[in-house]
């Protein structure tokens, strides 16, 4: 165990409920960190309930939700015990700046449940991952996995320097404020967003505080949130370029098939220096990376695309073999696509027929924002907000004034991710949205991992093949 008490192997928080409930269940019965994605978990647990909530899993934690009246609401207002019947899924109210405390409610509960079943392992520890860039959706979830007793809270792309705060006002049974990365006139101070759970819950107890990990691509980062109280994390996730979803955009864009370049590799010196534990991530899901991670003053690793892979993680099964059954091949690619999500960052797409990763799939798509997950905001000089998605129709783009350079070769990255999972929306018109499946760029791996497990894998046995010839002390 590290010095947070958090063990050495961290499984990584993938997709939208790629790193589902159950995944970070089985890792954390192997005694490691299981880690659930906290990605548009209301849409994912409304979309479950309108399946039909096989198992009965969603109401099972509802039973536990500290707010009887609201989990019946949530209920009553999205379960249906016959499922959908081919009819689409419900809209739901897209986040913004304006609080609504009935949304607010349901975000609070969905990250309850998920984190509520995760910890049902009874041992172990479980984490909860979150997208700095999705700021509006943040405050309530974090209060919902909080009050479900989340033991480590993990946030990457982009800089979470308000995030101590709020787990440390949230744990005191106080309102969480987070300021928001609007455009808007030069002068004007940024927006925030405020989730005070004694207006939505009418009370507020003190909770546990979970440690929290900031995900990070260069020392000098760990260095500037390390070195303020405010803004100071329990420890670091160091991620190279080679991990699946987002990545952070390099430092400097050179001539490579990926982009990146020396500039975008850490000094490990550099990063011990700052003083606080870390874990390596990208491209670290072989013995011999566990070994080094630790050789090079990290606590352990963050793994990723082989728990991802594995018969325990929330994919569908058909696009999880169709995935293995190319690495068995050796055809299996993965492309750092720096166009395709609409924040701007990189994101690793694979590339497979019927998938949106697929040219013909991408362009056959009919351009639409109703999930809104990855919005930009922009303030008037009034303060009115204008939300914007470089994936949305161009017309509606465009009159919204956004320029047209931003449209090419943007991804609907909400839909496909949940498509990926078995939740995409089935339209009146017949479309079904096809999946987005993104991993780790070292494909090797995976293709290893098939020699000796060549019909597939559960969660302990990556576990297990992390830890091969590992000292159990550590």
């Amino acid at each position: 165990m590290s010095a947070l008490g958090l063990p050495p192997i961290i499984q990584g928080g993938m997709g939208a409920a790629v790193s589902s409930w159950g995944l970070a269940k089985e890792v954390a019965k192997c005694g490691h960190l299981g880690v659930v994605s906290g990605t548009a978990l209301e849409s994912v647990v409304a979309r479950r309930l309108q399946d039909g909530d096989t198992g009965g899993h969603m109401r099972e934690a509802l039973k536990h939700f500290p707010y009887p009246a609201i989990a019946d609401h949530i209920l009553e207002k999205w379960f249906l015990p016959e499922g959908r019947n081919g009819q689409p899924y419900r809209p739901m109210r897209r986040i913004s700046l304006n609080a609504h405390t009935e949304h607010d409610q349901l975000v609070v509960a969905a990250n309850f449940v998920e984190v509520w079943l995760a910890k049902q392992a009874k041992n172990g520890k479980v984490g909860i991952n979150f997208l700095e860039k999705l700021q509006t959706a943040t405050p309530a979830a974090l209060y919902g996995a909080m009050l479900a007793g989340v033991d480590a809270v993990l946030m990457g792309a982009g800089i979470p320097r308000e995030i101590p705060q709020i787990i440390r006002d949230f744990a005191d049974g106080k309102a969480g404020t987070l300021s928001v990365d609007s455009e808007r006139p030069s002068g004007m101070d940024a927006p925030t967003l405020t989730f005070d759970p004694q207006e939505s819950f009418g009370v507020a107890p003190k909770l546990e505080r979970p440690m929290f990990l900031a995900i990070i691509t260069a020392e000098v980062l760990a260095s500037y949130l390390a070195r303020n109280d405010v803004t100071r994390p329990d420890g670091f996730i160091v991620e190279h370029w080679k991990a699946g979803g987002h990545n952070a955009p390099p430092r400097r864009k050179v001539e490579t098939e990926s982009g990146f370049g020396p500039l975008d590799e850490v000094n490990f010196e550099k990063m011990k220096a700052v003083g606080l534990p870390f874990w390596l991530a990208g491209g670290r899901s072989t013995p011999g990376s566990v070994k080094e991670a630790f050789a090079l003053g990290a606590q352990g690793v963050q793994v990723g695309t082989l728990f991802a892979l594995s018969n325990d993680s929330g994919l569908l099964p058909k696009y999880r073999e169709q995935m293995l059954d190319a690495a068995r091949k050796g055809t299996l690619k993965v492309r750092t696509d720096h166009r395709s999500s609409p924040t701007g960052f990189p994101f690793k797409v694979v590339e497979l027929p019927g998938t949106v990763g697929e040219d013909a799939v991408y362009k056959a798509r009919p351009r639409l924002c109703d999930l809104g997950y990855l919005r930009n905001s922009k303030l008037d000089e009034t303060g009115k907000a204008t939300y914007t998605c470089a994936a949305e129709p161009d017309v509606a783009f465009l009159k919204k004034r956004g320029e047209e350079k931003e449209l090419v070769g943007r991804m609907c990255l909400c839909n496909g991710l949940l498509a990926a999972v078995g939740l995409g929306q089935e339209r009146p018109d017949g479309y079904k949205e096809a999946p987005l499946l993104t991993l780790g760029s070292t494909t090797t791996d995976v293709e290893d991992m098939l020699k000796t497990h060549p019909q597939g894998w559960s969660a302990k046995e990556v576990v297990d093949r992390l830890l091969t010839g590992v000292p159990q002390s550590i």
